[in-house]
């Protein structure tokens, strides 16, 4: 306490003390190396940490029934390692290229000319849309003579403006370059010669609009009066585009890509073939995929070929995967000027957080554009716009959507706004792109994965997990030597178990080696990584059990082997959870039978056995308090349909009861047990079922007996009801 008179020194360091580097701090913070972040870290139990595994992987290593890992824990509950086969051809990608063209009409541009009539003839072979809605336009075109299509990119803006044009009948048809400013429209067009050239149409594809250069009325009236009595004009601009009062507007809708489809193969083959090439299983796959109008006429064209003998089976059905690749390298491909560094920041955080919370995506793509901007020029000052960003501009251009979903916390569920690709492969693809196409862009990645896998949120450090999964499917050892092995060797709990759960999902979706990985770092010196292996092990083994239960017990007998006289705590309790994962997974039956095989194998395996299977016993349905024991509706079902092996439950209680080095935490999982009874009529049952088959020697039933006779109620009230009842299923001691 000071006075007055006293005052405390100022803060900070003396003069002639060194001062930290602020730089260095920030630093650390980043990395999770400062001491709050050692102070916070804990590690934790590895039940919770595959729930949250479970809750938050993306749906291309989606959590569920079927799949290689089996699905579900014992009884049905679906928290298990379990996911589909799209990832691994989706993510080693295709070989065949094919470009996006239609014969006699080149795609968009910065070029301007007089269109042939040829490609107009070819176009109106299959142009398809509403016939109301074209005709709508057509009024409105021959009355103001300017028309501003709007509508999203490769929708068939272009095309529907040609059409228009087209079936006015007029002598002469010509687009305009894209980068006319909207201020010179009205040079840009002219009056026809009416001896010469008595009608003449204009087309501006794709005008580029901004807040300081918008589109505006009087310049479309100034490009109207140009025009005279003859003359046409139709922009087509996107649904963002920037206009002011304009009053010549129209949206303009896609027809279905299934018509377009049908209609350019009506123009390419006979009636039938068509008809039987639209029933193709591979045609429906694509229609089902939400492709460009681009794709499904290039789509077309291929299918033409095939019909003609010309190119296999194999590329029809590769075409849906070949037209996202290209998609894909587009993006990338683009200038500043076409897509901006942010907007790519944010596919690749829409790759790694697919389905994810939108407001989450963005947060974390600004991260990574700041990186990325280092990256690019690190005497820049990294600088994030904090508004205006146009969220359905964004999606459009990832070709992704919005939807609401309650997305899993610690606290139950809590609806969010989310994002996903429209197609399920994308974020696999772009992920592979990225990491394989652009190598310069690995420091950025690197440093941003590590930011996320320091970051607080289970869901975070998950999608953090899940990108580096697929990186390792495609690229092994870089993945290995850059991002997991530097997360596996760290002191942070929470990056190790951000390596595990790479790990777990990188075999999961067909990564080979990673069970080898596991058994060097679980035999190798450093046990951190002994750590991230023996987690692993838990959550991939149920597709191998033996061996991962050998490997456990072989890092048991270590364990006691390298220090017996001040084991090792924490890897003892990683080694009984990891048997508590393998109990409590589709396998469960085998590593029951497999811990029953092998308890007589020596101190070190018989203590892991039993606090693995007295761990698994602490579980409950749902994770709820008086959620019915998983184990002991196990072994219910398993009486009821008389499943071989059912004894082993009961023998394994029996052991861990009779171990001193159990006993007591036995009788506190069996007293839990019973307070669940007693408001679970289902459990009593279940557990009066039990019971009996623990009771074999007097000192058996004496113990249970016990229990049962003094055990005291929750908080301190009386004993339950349910004990007397249970004590009287007890065999009559003899």
């Amino acid at each position: 306490m000071t006075t007055p008179d006293q005052q405390p020194p100022a803060s900070g360091p003396a003069p002639d003390q060194p001062q930290a580097d602020p730089d260095a701090k920030d630093e650390a913070r980043r990395e999770g190396t400062d001491d709050e972040s050692e102070e916070r870290d804990q590690p934790q139990d590895a039940w919770a940490a595959r729930r949250d595994l479970v809750d938050h992987s993306p749906r291309s290593m989606s959590i569920g029934a079927q799949a290689r890992f089996g699905g579900g824990t014992v009884g049905g509950d679906q928290n298990n390692v379990t996911g589909n086969q799209v990832g691994g051809d989706v993510i080693m990608g295709t070989k065949a290229v094919y470009q996006f063209s239609i014969p006699g009409f080149a795609s968009s541009g910065s070029a301007s000319g007089e269109v042939p009539a040829s490609t107009l003839e070819r176009l109106a072979e299959y142009f398809v849309a509403d016939e109301e809605v074209v005709a709508g336009l057509l009024e409105r075109l021959r009355r103001d003579h300017v028309l501003v299509l709007s509508g999203a990119r490769f929708t068939g803006r272009r095309t529907a403006a040609l059409m228009l044009l087209h079936r006015l009948g007029l002598s002469c048809v010509r687009t305009l370059d894209r980068t006319t400013e909207p201020s010179a429209l009205a040079e840009r067009v002219a009056a026809p010669d009416t001896d010469e050239d008595p009608s003449r149409g204009y087309v501006l594809c794709d005008l580029a609009t901004r807040r300081d250069r918008p589109l505006r009325e009087p310049q479309l009236l100034a490009a109207r009066d140009r025009l005279g009595e003859h003359g046409y004009l139709i922009v087509t601009v996107d649904d963002t585009a920037v206009l002011e009062d304009v009053a010549f507007t129209a949206a303009w809708r896609p027809p279905a890509a299934a018509d377009v489809l049908a209609a350019h193969l009506r123009t390419r083959t006979d009636a039938e073939t068509a008809a039987k090439l639209l029933e193709l299983p591979d045609v429906t796959d694509f229609l089902n995929r939400s492709h460009q109008l681009r794709e499904v006429a290039a789509f077309a064209q291929l299918l033409a070929r095939h019909s003609a003998g010309e190119v296999g089976a194999d590329a029809v059905a590769q075409f849906s995967l070949v037209s996202l690749e290209n998609q894909v390298q587009e993006w990338f491909e683009e200038d500043e000027a076409s897509i901006h560094l942010r907007d790519k920041a944010f596919l690749v955080a829409l790759a790694a957080f697919d389905g994810g919370p939108y407001a989450l995506t963005a947060e974390v793509s600004d991260l990574l554009y700041r990186l990325l901007q280092e990256t690019w020029n690190r005497s820049q000052v990294p600088e994030v716009p904090v508004f205006g960003t146009h969220i359905g501009k964004r999606l459009r251009l990832a070709r992704a959507e919005r939807f609401e979903e309650d997305e899993h916390t610690e606290w139950g569920p809590v609806p969010q706004q989310k994002a996903r690709f429209v197609d399920e492969r994308a974020a696999l693809v772009l992920l592979r792109e990225v990491w394989l196409g652009h190598p310069s862009a690995r420091p950025a990645l690197i440093g941003w994965l590590r930011r996320l896998a320091d970051d607080g949120r289970p869901l975070v450090r998950t999608r953090a997990a899940s990108t580096v999964a697929v990186l390792a499917r495609t690229d092994l050892p870089s993945a290995m030597a850059l991002v997991v092995e530097p997360w596996g060797t760290s002191k942070l709990f929470r990056h190790r178990l951000v390596a595990v759960n790479a790990l777990t999902l990188a075999h999961l979706i067909g990564t080979p080696y990673v069970p080898r990985i596991l058994d060097g770092w679980c035999e190798g010196p450093d046990p951190r990584l002994r750590w991230v292996a023996v987690r692993a092990y838990g959550l991939i083994g149920p597709e191998r059990p033996e061996q991962a239960l050998a490997a456990l017990r072989g890092a048991v007998r270590r364990l006691y082997e390298d220090n017996p006289d001040d084991l090792d705590g924490e890897m003892a309790r990683e080694l009984a959870e990891a048997v508590d994962l393998l109990l409590l997974s589709p396998t469960g039956n085998r590593a029951l039978g497999e811990l029953r095989a092998h308890i007589d194998d020596g101190r070190p395996v018989r203590e892991l056995s039993l606090r693995g299977f007295m761990s698994a016993c602490t579980h409950r349905q749902e994770d709820e308090r008086y959620g019915n024991p998983l184990v002991l509706a196990w072994y219910s079902r398993a009486v009821e349909t008389g499943a071989s092996g059912a004894d082993n439950i009961p023998f394994l209680w029996r052991a861990a009861l009779a171990d001193p080095r159990t006993t007591t935490l036995a009788l506190a999982v069996l007293q839990d047990w019973v307070l669940i009874a007693d408001r679970a009529e289902a459990t009593e049952w279940a557990l009066a079922a039990l019971l009996p088959r623990l009771v074999t020697t007097p000192a058996e039933h004496d113990r249970l007996s016990h229990l049962l006779r003094t055990m005291p109620g929750e908080d301190g009230n009386p004993p339950p009801l349910v004990a007397a009842r249970l004590l009287t299923v007890l065999p009559v001691r003899s």
